[in-house]
């Protein structure tokens, strides 16, 4: 077998010839630099092998540091992710609560719509009605004002027949209290012309005498006549001529 020397490697020359010629044949095959050698190879080694262990150390160091920073990441975005869903959550309930209520609102704004309409229509009835009574109200007063314009004219007319009786029979007739009248009469008395005969005569239902001055015996058959008749003026008259005699008797 023939060896081959790797090409750019000095082999040392030996001469075999010389060696052996010598007393103590000794080859010297430079242990101390091969030891030397050897020293500092598995230095390099051991150093080597302590880099590598060193930086297999700190890779693995940074790599539980950096894989306990990620489960800490891990552990805070699960936490985060639980939140985030909590509050999903909460939101859907929420826009469950407000879309209910939002229907709720609709339902409620749509009845009060229906009701709007139906009091804008009852609006315009009250509307169409308090017109219809405006009209009334003015045809009403048109009347009223005719009747009244009537009952002044009524009215004068009754004060200056009132005023001839008053003046015919010496009397004077005023209302009192409801349905009374105040008859008081003068003239009858002779001696006295300004003594003042009266009495007080209800007229409501049925005729009758509240108050007489002076007393007469003969007021009830008067009374009881002009409750047949209705006949006023001859009550008066009736009236005045009892006095005249009741003055004429005590003359």
């Amino acid at each position: 077998m023939t060896s081959t020397v790797p090409r750019g490697v000095r082999l040392p020359q030996i001469d075999l010839a010389a060696i052996l010629a010598e007393q103590h044949p000794h080859i010297d095959l430079r242990t101390d630099s091969f030891d030397t050698s050897s020293r500092n190879f598995l230095k390099a080694v051991s150093d080597y092998k302590a880099r590598e262990v060193a930086a297999l150390a700190d890779r693995k160091t940074r790599a539980a540091s950096e894989k306990k920073r990620t489960k800490e990441r891990i552990a805070q975005v699960e936490a985060e992710t639980k939140e985030c869903k909590i509050e999903e959550l909460n939101l859907a309930e929420q826009l469950k609560r407000e879309q209910e209520e939002r229907k709720d609102a609709e339902l409620e704004v749509a009845g009060y719509r229906r009701q709007l309409v139906v009091l804008e229509d009852k609006c315009a009835a009250i509307d169409s009605q308090i017109e219809q009574y405006r009209t009334m109200a003015e045809n009403l007063q048109r009347i009223k004002n005719n009747e009244k314009d009537s009952l002044s004219a009524s009215a004068a007319g009754v004060s200056s027949q009132t005023r001839q009786i008053e003046e015919r029979l010496a009397c004077s007739v005023e209302g009192i209290g409801n349905d009374q009248l105040l008859i008081r009469m003068s003239r009858i008395d002779p001696e006295k012309p300004d003594r003042e005969f009266s009495l007080v005569l209800d007229v409501s239902d049925s005729y009758r005498v509240v108050t007489i001055s002076p007393s007469l015996s003969a007021i009830s058959g008067l009374v009881s006549e002009v409750r047949k008749t209705g006949d006023i003026i001859a009550f008066i008259r009736g009236v005045r001529l009892a006095f005249s005699e009741l003055v004429s008797a005590t003359a």
